[in-house]
């Protein structure tokens, strides 16, 4: 069911919230063994909210309230990565040196929820400190995915794609730096967005980069993670990263848009080099199906996209040890041995180098913009390979294409990260939204395709994700898990 069918039976009564949660704890119950995919869950305080939304403590509330009365999401379950903050609930970011960092308010996106009658169940596995490609944790262990617990779910944000695949919840909060949620999604065959950077507030966000974080829905459709954005996004006064343009209308460009009215560019770039194969042709096929349905498709060449990487990951790598420089210093040991090892290489970006890339990160966004001219949307896959396997003793079996053997050790890692970065860097450099949608299988996992919209465009990119999923059936597909 989507978020919009069960919002609007719990408005109109013929669902309980109080139900509805007390189901989704038993799903928790039930699967989260085998997926890992939650840190906290708020089991007592969700039921408790729940029953006070039925019997009439807020604004809206109650049986006598009228439907109109109660919010877009009153009564609806959902969840958020561990890197926002929950009035009450620790932030830790799955690292054990912020076990004890208890929240003292909610994060301005899990207010809005909030605001919008939501309940959070609980809090969400990622990558330590948000800074990964595949929800690994040595304090918390890794989030698997549900279409093959053996594989990775993809990071950061892995805990937030897999209770959605699993159908724990129906929606969930994310956040992405340079794809964290793009990757899980992908992985784990669900459909999620970042938003333009300054869109969303960061505002009670544990921060990894803060020149291009930004916090995003995941779900299982384009509608849905409409529906969360329109709950989510404008300026929030406290948050000077927030900027104050037009926000809102993303579920009806999501819902209702015309493929007939779009125009798409192919960044063509993007399908050649280390993409397996089989992923190119499932995306081709997307964009065949958004052709065949009247959408004008065109070719489109992004200046400097292969090295727009690099100056995103300059940027970052300094940031995120300037941030967490503190922490490196009072917890090293406490700290796993990849985001050490990232955070202590921040510490030795030039302030030259740092400078470059925001100089060349202009450059780079004018170029974009003018590539992409009067487009509606860009086309490419959101990701070059499919969900890595795990081995029983933790060790990640990485795939660099045909012919390619990995490189031992922790260089393995990082080879697959740079491999990832390639499709999705670009465009968190430059503050551009992304729509990651599923549009296909192989091997038996879930491959995506992503929709690129130009800075504050969500609307053009949510329009052909929408118009796309109306006319195939990936994004309702469920692993066997899911039941």
């Amino acid at each position: 069911m989507s978020i919009a069918s069960l919002a609007a039976e719990l408005r109109s009564g013929e669902r309980s919230p109080v139900a509805e949660v007390a189901a989704a704890l038993e799903r928790i119950a039930a699967l989260d063994p085998q997926l890992n995919a939650f840190i906290s869950v708020r089991g007592e305080e969700a039921l408790a909210e729940a029953a006070a939304l039925e019997a009439g403590s807020g604004a809206g509330s109650g049986p006598g309230a009228a439907a109109s009365s109660r919010g877009p999401l009153w009564g609806v379950p959902v969840a958020v990565k561990d890197v926002l903050d929950v009035g009450g609930v620790p932030t830790t970011g799955a690292s054990a040196a912020l076990r004890t960092n208890i929240a003292r308010c909610d994060a301005t996106a899990v207010a809005r929820l909030r605001a919008a009658g939501a309940i959070v169940l609980g809090k969400l596995n990622t990558h330590e400190l948000a800074y990964g490609p595949l929800t690994t944790s040595a304090a918390f262990g890794r989030a698997c995915n549900p279409w093959d617990t053996g594989r990775a779910t993809g990071g950061s944000s892995g805990g937030s794609a897999a209770a959605v695949a699993a159908g724990i919840v129906t929606g969930t909060l994310g956040t992405d730096t340079a794809g964290s949620i793009r990757i899980p999604t992908a992985f784990c065959g669900v459909t999620g967005i970042r938003p333009s950077t300054g869109l969303v507030s960061t505002r009670g966000m544990l921060p990894l980069s803060w020149s291009v974080d930004t916090v995003g829905p995941i779900a299982r459709s384009a509608e849905d993670c409409a529906l969360l954005l329109d709950v989510i996004a404008g300026h929030d006064p406290a948050d000077p990263s927030t900027l104050a343009v037009d926000a809102g209308g993303y579920y009806e460009a999501a819902r209702g848009g015309d493929p007939r009215q779009l125009r798409i560019g192919v960044v063509d770039s993007l399908f050649e080099g280390d993409l397996d194969p089989r992923i190119a042709a499932a995306v081709r096929d997307a964009v065949a199906v958004l052709r065949e349905a009247g959408a004008t498709i065109v070719s489109v060449t992004m200046p400097l996209v292969d090295r727009a990487g690099l100056v995103q990951q300059t940027l970052q790598f300094g940031e995120a040890s300037a941030i967490h420089r503190d922490l490196l210093r009072a917890h090293y040991d406490e700290l796993g041995a990849d985001v050490r090892g990232r955070l202590l290489a921040g510490l030795f970006v030039p302030a030259t180098a740092y400078a470059t890339a925001l100089r060349v990160r202009t450059l780079i966004a004018d170029g974009f913009r003018a590539a992409a001219g009067s487009l509606d949307c860009l086309i490419q896959p959101t990701l070059p390979a499919i969900a890595p396997r795990v081995a029983p003793g933790g060790a990640v079996e990485f795939d660099f294409g045909p012919g390619v053997a990995p490189p031992p050790g922790a260089a393995a890692e990082n080879l697959f990260r740079q491999r990832l970065m390639r499709y999705t860097a670009p465009w968190s450099l430059v503050g551009w939204p992304v729509v990651s949608a599923p549009c296909g299988f192989v091997d038996g996992m879930p491959v995506s395709v992503a929709f690129v919209g130009r800075r504050f465009g969500e609307a053009g990119a949510l329009h052909a994700a929408g118009a796309f999923q109306r006319l195939t059936h990936w994004h309702g597909r469920r692993p066997p898990l899911a039941g």
